[in-house]
């Protein structure tokens, strides 16, 4: 009986590891299965450009697998059995049950609502496909002329509020931030970052703590409101529930705590990739929720499912998180080195280049998931049907 890889998520790190996964272990022997809510693999780091009204390249993830022996089932996972190794998803025809011998856990994150009323009712946010797509649809309602505010002082808060009056510029943008804007860049980049929010004509709200969001406005802590017609919320991020319900030994925010290997240090036969492991960097520090990150951990998690599958050495991938890259909508861009405690160094890349840079980042990584047969012999495939919503490819 084949060794049955159960991959949940097709993301970054879960679109990455499956590929690589097939390349290196052979289909005679093992069985990969990868579940994931939507058909076509979602460039994320780009969603806030789908948001401010740009179309993204189509991805269909049947034609990504094509080619690999990978399973790929459309349902959603609503539970992880650890204990018996089995997953529940469900889609348009009802629930299904899937076992494991090993389970890659990718599901990544979503935004966090941080407890705030109302987020879930009235604001929009960018981590999703659905949710950005919502928020364009409200863009274009308001046209030329509305108030939008961006609630967060991050990375994604920052690529959202430049992006948004870079392509819809009739369109009012404040940021609201509990802390100041960009207070961890070094001074280059944020002085850099000032004078771009200066051009934009975006407004910066610094220390302000959101308290409740309403229809139509934003509630601060100190009792101030500010109108908006659309909310964007980028406050943070927060890992899907499903891990902490499913016996998995998990950190108090829900993140998959896991060895430097990438298993679970509660259940050996799962591995966990992107943002909901919880793993300690070279730097002492665990590794934050990022596209870099969901690289490191996706290397060390399918190397040490394929030396533990095999007998293979594992090797050991660097977990050192080096920067920041953050866009300013299409011509604009900020590179931010960091040093070995996570503290921004006085070396920054700014303006057009580093914008050419991310891109240049961006489509490679996007290039190289869509092409997972890369290397692989060269067969013959066929695409079988097994279902309204399985696909199998195998060969002919």
């Amino acid at each position: 009986m084949k060794h049955r890889i159960v991959v949940l998520g097709a993301g970054y790190a879960g679109a990455f590891s499956a590929g690589y996964l097939a390349r290196q272990l052979h289909c005679d022997d093992f069985e990969i299965t990868v579940v994931n809510a939507e058909p076509d693999f979602i460039e994320r780091l780009r969603l806030h450009q789908l948001a401010a009204g740009q179309d993204l390249r189509h991805r269909p993830l049947a034609e990504v697998f094509a080619g690999t022996g990978i399973r790929l089932r459309l349902a959603r996972v609503t539970n992880v059995d650890a204990a018996h190794r089995r997953v529940t998803v469900a889609d348009d025809e009802g629930i299904d049950h899937l076992a494991y011998d090993t389970l890659l856990y990718a599901l990544g994150s979503t935004a966090a609502d941080h407890g705030v009323p109302g987020v879930d009712e009235h604001a929009f946010h960018v981590a999703a496909r659905p949710s950005a797509l919502r928020l364009r649809a409200r863009l274009d309602q308001l046209g030329e002329d509305g108030k939008v505010l961006v609630v967060g002082g991050n990375l994604t808060a920052i690529e959202a509020a430049t992006e948004i009056a870079e392509s819809r510029p009739g369109l009012r943008v404040d940021l609201a931030t509990s802390d100041e804007l960009g207070g961890w860049l070094g001074t280059k980049a944020r002085r850099h970052l000032l004078r771009t929010f200066d051009r934009f004509g975006i407004t910066v709200h610094e220390h302000t703590t959101v308290k409740r969001v309403e229809e139509a406005a934003v509630v601060a802590a100190d009792g101030t409101t500010f109108a908006s017609d659309a909310t964007v919320w980028a406050a943070g991020f927060a890992v899907h529930p499903i891990a902490a319900v499913s016996g998995l030994a998990v950190e108090p925010n829900g993140q998959i705590t896991v060895d430097r290997q990438m298993r679970s240090v509660s259940h050996p036969d799962v591995y966990v990739a992107g943002d909901s492991a919880f793993v300690i960097g070279e730097n002492g520090r665990p590794l934050p929720m990022s596209c870099a990150s969901a690289g490191f951990t996706s290397m060390q998690a399918t190397a040490a499912i394929i030396g533990d599958r095999t007998g293979r050495k594992i090797k050991a991938t660097s977990l050192a998180y080096v920067g920041n890259h953050i866009s300013l909508g299409r011509k604009d861009a900020i590179f931010q080195l960091v040093d070995g405690d996570a503290r921004s160094k006085s070396w920054a890349l700014c303006g057009r280049t580093a914008a050419r840079v991310k891109k240049a980042i961006l489509d490679t990584s996007a290039w190289s998931l869509s092409h997972p047969t890369f290397g692989m012999p060269s067969h013959k495939y066929r695409l079988a049907i097994t279902g309204a919503h399985s696909l199998d490819v195998v060969a002919a």
